[in-house]
């Protein structure tokens, strides 16, 4: 193959590639951005609003200095841009009003318990979690274990137990996920759990997915399978017990239906 020169690509192609890396090296902002808003409790003002709402109106209800006022704008057009709030006229007024969509709806913090995923959200773009990913050329060229431990030092679980403000982010995180994938599970696609007497959820966490199944399905006797620190001290009832256990190094106790939703932290970080 001939060495690369500028000739290879058309203008047309030339650009394309200009902006997929663009977008790319950019992408954080509006991730951060995201965390901003949902800081500054924006999606709460808006909903609260019961309408929506002219940026005159969000920034008075901002607690922003005065001189960061015209920064609101630049966040929420990027953030409008990428789909997480609408902006449109109302009734003839010259000054746009911004609105939630569907996204920014599962931001509230008042929201119902099947559809928030703010802590979810504000839990992946703590530093820490994010740190491992700076790094992950360097943990590539070495033989430390987990990406965590190399970028943070310690790992994922020793990380939360030292930490009691983000063990507790994150049990919120995975109990609200627990609970948007279970209304949709059990609303869609019930059959799947016909002819089940029992199941095991491994990695269950505090049982949020759990407890849902067997109040939709009480005949089906379940157990939550996951790390012995994160169960102690759960209580059982009739059809819902808990099991400590290591699903790489102990037996998944026997079942009829096993139930993975999410395996990421053990296997990656």
């Amino acid at each position: 193959m001939d060495y690369f020169s500028e000739d290879v690509m058309s203008s047309s192609e030339l650009l394309q590639a200009h902006s997929l890396l663009w977008s790319n090296s950019v992408h954080i902002v509006r991730n951060l951005s995201l965390k901003c808003v949902i800081e500054l409790g924006i999606p709460d003002i808006i909903h609260k609003h019961g309408q929506p709402i002219t940026l005159s109106k969000l920034i008075s209800a901002l607690p922003i200095h005065p001189s960061k006022a015209h920064c609101i704008y630049r966040i929420m057009r990027i953030l409008v841009h990428s789909g997480f709030f609408s902006a449109l006229k109302v009734n003839g007024e010259e000054e746009e009003s911004l609105s939630l969509t569907n996204v920014s709806r599962l931001l509230l913090s008042d929201g119902p318990a099947s559809i928030k995923m703010k802590s979810f959200f504000l839990f992946h773009l703590l530093p820490e979690v994010v740190a491992p990913l700076h790094s992950l050329s360097t943990w590539l060229q070495q033989s430390d274990g987990k990406t965590f431990e190399h970028g943070n030092g310690k790992n994922f679980w020793d990380f939360l137990a030292d930490e009691p403000k983000h063990i507790h982010l994150f049990n919120e995180a995975m109990a609200n996920d627990s609970q948007l994938i279970a209304k949709v599970i059990l609303t869609e696609y019930k059959n799947v759990f016909e002819g089940l007497e029992t199941l095991v959820d491994v990695g269950g966490g505090t049982g949020t997915m759990a407890k849902a199944i067997t109040s939709s399905f009480p005949h089906i006797k379940c157990t939550v399978f996951d790390l012995p620190h994160v169960v102690a001290n759960l209580e059982g009832t009739d059809n819902l017990n808990f099991i400590g256990g290591n699903m790489f190094t102990d037996t998944i106790p026997p079942t009829d239906g096993i139930l993975l939703k999410v395996r990421v932290y053990s296997t990656i970080i």
